[in-house]
């Protein structure tokens, strides 16, 4: 922990006083340490899944108003105080009031899903369900689509059931997997499989349940090295192959406001997400928890109120 002044908004930025921020699996790998990477940087640095209260304004800057409460597209947000462009944030309606809301990730769901091309009648297989896994499985079944969720974790199945997916797959051995989604596909395996875990061996089985012409949507965050795929089966089947992260920041912000109205509406219930709370002291724990996944453990949320 340390110090520093209380950061000031430039010309056509508003500071933000912060109620909590989200920690996403992408925090792991530099807090443990990369060849290309630091710990911990910058003040505030790592943290991207922000909301609180606007509480100054940058010159030129008339909207949003001190006092409005904002999700945020953020840099520096395990910090009490952060600046960001006046356009990179979404206000919060008054039925969020009191509610944690980390932004980026919820965006991030809405935009992957977008990517995914997902529409009434397919099967869509899901691997990996954690925070995105079950936001993903939420909207893919509220599509029509009929959901295969695959995870190691009996605890995880049982929320992407509560989420809406139709059969659950423990993530245990390989062959076994596409066995079971051959049985439940009629052999044609699944029209799109997302990977939202982020390591070797879950692109792999996911690449592996994509049927002839699908998409195979990569959602997880790869950031500990290079991969491997097989490219022989990837041509063989025809299938399209999409990265599903964005990094236009008028997408993110589209993203982001779809989240807002997805939640306030009530068509996502992210309650049972947020499962671990820690004050900003023990930022170091929560990406542990984030790391290690803890029994009943969805999502950490650092809290500064």
């Amino acid at each position: 922990m340390t110090d520093v002044p209380v950061p000031q908004p430039e010309p056509g930025e508003v500071r933000v006083r912060l109620e909590g921020c989200g920690v996403c699996a992408s925090n792991i790998e530099p807090f443990e340490g990369q060849p290309w990477s630091s710990f911990p940087g910058e003040a505030g640095g790592m943290g991207h899944e922000g909301w609180g209260v606007v509480d100054a304004l940058g010159e030129g800057v008339t909207t949003p108003a001190i006092g409005t409460r904002v999700a945020s597209l953020a840099h520096r947000s395990f910090a009490e105080h952060d600046v960001v462009a006046a356009d990179a944030v979404v206000e919060l309606p008054a039925s969020l009031a009191g509610q944690p809301f980390p932004g980026e990730p919820l965006g991030c769901a809405m935009n992957i899903f977008r990517r995914s091309d997902i529409v009434e009648g397919q099967t869509v297989a899901i691997v990996g369900i954690g925070f995105l896994g079950a936001v993903l499985t939420k909207l893919a079944s509220d599509a029509g689509a009929r959901v295969i969720a695959i995870s190691r974790r009996q605890e995880s199945l049982d929320l992407a059931k509560q989420y809406g997916a139709a059969e659950t797959i423990v993530m245990d051995d390989h062959w076994a997997i596409i066995d079971a989604v051959k049985r439940l596909t009629d052999d044609r395996l699944c029209e799109r499989v997302i990977e939202a875990v982020g390591k070797q061996w879950p692109l792999d089985l996911a690449g592996e349940l994509v049927g002839f012409g699908g998409k195979l949507i990569v959602a997880g965050y790869h950031q500990d090295g290079p991969r491997q795929v097989n490219m022989q089966m990837w041509n063989w089947k025809g299938i399209d192959v999409v990265n599903a992260h964005e990094r236009d920041p008028a997408v993110n912000l589209r993203g982001l406001r779809e989240a807002v109205e997805a939640v306030a509406s009530g068509r996502i219930d992210t309650a049972p997400l947020y499962t671990h709370r820690y004050p900003l002291d023990r930022l170091g724990e929560a990406i542990v928890a984030t790391r290690d996944k803890p029994q009943g453990f969805v999502k950490a949320l650092v809290m500064y109120d």
